[in-house]
């Protein structure tokens, strides 16, 4: 599934993750898949003006854009909008500072739809503690669109406030069935039937579709199992997925730039990362200063891939946009296929490749490979060596 595309987006929407009271992601077990990413999205949305606003608005394609759901069925949208309003969010457990608090509340006093829009509010107790800042985990919305089971997310939003310290810590079964939202479920009373059907599918969808891999640890009291934890680790093959993705590249100037043209949010980011922003930067204004630019974006893409306005090795004029000149050196040749294998990569795998580069490097190297990605001239014999090792044969013909 693709990530939600932000140039569509607006306002607090944009952020991509939405802070999540521990409270509130501890309650809301029983919810439906569909019933879960809505409450994450909607909280987002109204999470600037939780205390200071009685209601809340949103556009309701947009909702349903946010939650994966491309149906225009406005009853099941209805049907996830009741669910929540019939909920009841009851928080007594895991107070971060470990002061027991209980409290109840139906997780949305009303919604409505009218004219497209979706009109919806939190009781006051409940949006206070939802707005805390203190206790609260960070919910990536991209991350969310890929689950397919409600209790693999909620597995998800349980275990992921735990990530710096590495541990849930001990839950008892009856509190774990609760988090799960099957403690009404006398089937689930049994161990056997819980680690099958609930734990098992749970931790293999959060391993293969988050940016965390969890690993569960019993307890047992004679044979039975009395506690459940789960190790908790940061996904080295899905970390691109984590909450902070893109964000220092969002905050440069080059970026800013790239978005003021039309620029994608995703295009502008694998272009700095990929190519560092002071090259970037010139290409930019290389393109700014040629005047009557209709297609800034296919412009600037060329301008990358060709690397227009560098001096011609010969006669010392501007490479033409229309017959760029290809690359003569062997070490040319060799960063122009680096590029062309990069860029044929599906975006997943190659946030993935570098990543997985990344790990191999330390300290200045590091660093460089971060500023210019594969065009990194300190790393060049490293990340020749990567490329054969993940394409073999991909430069015996430019030996």
């Amino acid at each position: 599934m693709d990530d939600i595309p932000r140039d569509r987006l607006s306002g607090p929407l944009r952020r991509g993750a939405v802070k999540k009271h521990v409270a509130a992601i501890h309650v809301s077990g029983k919810l439906t898949l569909l019933q879960r990413k809505l409450s994450n999205v909607l909280l987002l949305n109204a999470y600037d003006t939780l205390t200071s606003q009685a209601s809340h608005q949103m556009d309701a394609r947009t909702l349903c854009l946010m939650i994966g759901y491309n149906s225009n069925d406005m009853d099941t949208l209805k049907a996830s909008l009741r669910g929540l309003a019939e909920t009841v969010a009851e928080w007594d457990m895991l107070d971060a500072e470990g002061k027991q608090e209980w409290g109840v509340s139906a997780l949305l006093s009303y919604a409505k739809l009218k004219g497209g829009i979706c009109e919806y509010a939190y009781s006051p107790a409940l949006a206070e503690k939802l707005h805390d800042p203190k206790v609260f985990a960070l919910i990536n919305l991209n991350i969310q669109r890929r689950f397919t089971s409600g209790h693999a997310l909620a597995l998800y939003e349980n275990c992921y406030r735990f990530v710096r310290t590495g541990s849930t810590g001990w839950w008892s079964l009856d509190l774990f069935r609760r988090l799960m939202g099957v403690a009404d479920s006398p089937y689930y009373e049994t161990y056997k039937h819980l680690n099958a059907k609930i734990i098992k599918p749970a931790v293999a969808e959060v391993n293969k579709t988050s940016n965390i891999v969890v690993t569960p640890e019993v307890r047992k009291m004679g044979r039975s199992v009395t506690d459940i934890r789960f190790q908790i680790a940061e996904n080295p093959q899905l970390a691109i997925l984590d909450l902070d993705d893109g964000e220092g590249i969002r905050n440069s100037e080059i970026y800013a730039r790239l978005r003021e043209l039309g620029v994608s949010d995703r295009l502008a980011r694998q272009w700095v990362a990929e190519h560092g922003e002071a090259y970037v930067g010139q290409k930019l204004d290389y393109v700014a200063g040629q005047g009557g630019v209709k297609n800034a974006v296919g412009y600037i893409s060329k301008a990358l891939k060709h690397d227009y306005g560098n001096p011609h090795p010969k006669d010392g004029q501007g490479v033409s946009p229309r017959n760029p000149v290809p690359p003569t050196s062997p070490r040319a040749r060799r960063l122009a296929r680096i590029r062309d294998l990069a860029a044929a990569r599906k975006p997943t795998h190659r946030d993935a490749d570098k990543l997985l580069f990344l790990a191999r490097l330390e300290g200045s190297l590091r660093d460089d490979f971060e500023r210019h990605g594969w065009m990194s001239a300190l790393n060049a014999d490293a990340i020749l060596a990567f490329w054969e090792e993940l394409s073999p044969g991909a430069f015996d013909d430019l030996e």
